[in-house]
């Protein structure tokens, strides 16, 4: 078994953090396997030196190891720029230069929010239509129609599910793909690098992972991720999701959540202990 931890260097890690390395790194152990860390380190407007030495330190701390050197998303550009080049070669991805606001315009709405799929509101198909006039930088989006028209008569994709949300195989609708999620974005113009979910489905592939623990708000990523993998002929990883950690008033905690920071329970005393069992565990 082969898992891994993908944190971005955007803040300090918290306790659903914690928790997830946790269990990504006993459930490795257990069955006598390997438990990596990779940093998601994508976003060079978002992503600091200072927070990115944190998390080395927070999870040695709570006395996880792993092999070194780590992947490093900054570092493995020309990799997911060829595996962006084969969608391409294949037709199944076009330029877009429309903005969060264009976006939210083409829906009619400000939030957009009946639209919405797991990376927002999805994408009315502007630039695939031709319609703006590429007069500024552009994003690459996977054709999903073209995709799947790719995969020809498959119109499902399984993939191996453990945990709270389901156990066994799992199957992705890859037509419901076209109304709930839309045509994806690959590459972020913002940060001029691969977007995560070609990202993460690359490097599971080269890092030979072999069960992808992450948290719950991941379920719905997982069809995105299974077909870029159909895509790429890429092999596809056990998933296990596991509960989120959430805050008193039940809402999921995110990085600017300081009081749920595990340096602040480190500086207050706590022991690595003191944070599994905060997490349950």
């Amino acid at each position: 078994m082969i898992t891994r931890f993908a944190p971005s260097p955007t803040g300090p890690l918290h306790l659903g953090h914690a928790y997830s390395a946790i269990i990504g790194h006993d459930r490795a152990r257990a069955a006598g396997g390997t438990f990596l860390l990779r940093i998601e380190d994508g976003d060079p407007l978002r992503c600091k030196p200072p927070w990115d030495a944190q998390i080395f330190e927070d999870l040695h701390w709570l006395g996880l190891n792993w092999p070194e050197p780590v992947f490093r998303v900054s570092e493995r550009r020309e990799i997911y720029d060829q595996a962006l080049d084969r969608l391409t070669a294949l037709g199944l991805t076009y330029p877009c230069h429309c903005s969060r606001r264009d976006i939210a315009l083409a829906h009619g709405a400000p939030q957009a929010d009946d639209h919405a799929g797991p990376d927002g509101p999805v994408y009315a198909g502007t630039c695939r239509h031709g319609i703006t006039s590429g007069d500024t930088a552009a994003a690459v989006r996977l054709d999903m129609a073209a995709a799947l028209r790719h995969l020809g008569d498959q119109t499902q994709l399984s993939y191996y599910e453990t945990g709270p949300y389901g156990s066994g195989l799992q199957w992705v609708d890859l037509n419901r793909l076209l109304t709930t999620v839309g045509d994806i974005v690959l590459f972020r113009r913002d940060t001029g690098m691969a977007a995560y979910h070609l990202t993460v489905v690359v490097d599971d592939a080269a890092q030979g992972v072999t069960e992808a623990v992450r948290g719950a708000d991941l379920i719905a990523a997982t069809g995105i991720h299974r077909l870029l993998q159909a895509l790429l002929d890429l092999p596809t990883p056990e998933y296990h999701h596991h509960q989120l950690i959430c805050d008193d008033n039940g809402t999921r905690l995110a990085k600017r959540h300081d009081a749920k920071a595990i340096a602040k329970f480190r500086a207050e005393g706590a022991t690595p202990g003191d944070i599994r069992r905060r997490v349950g565990l």
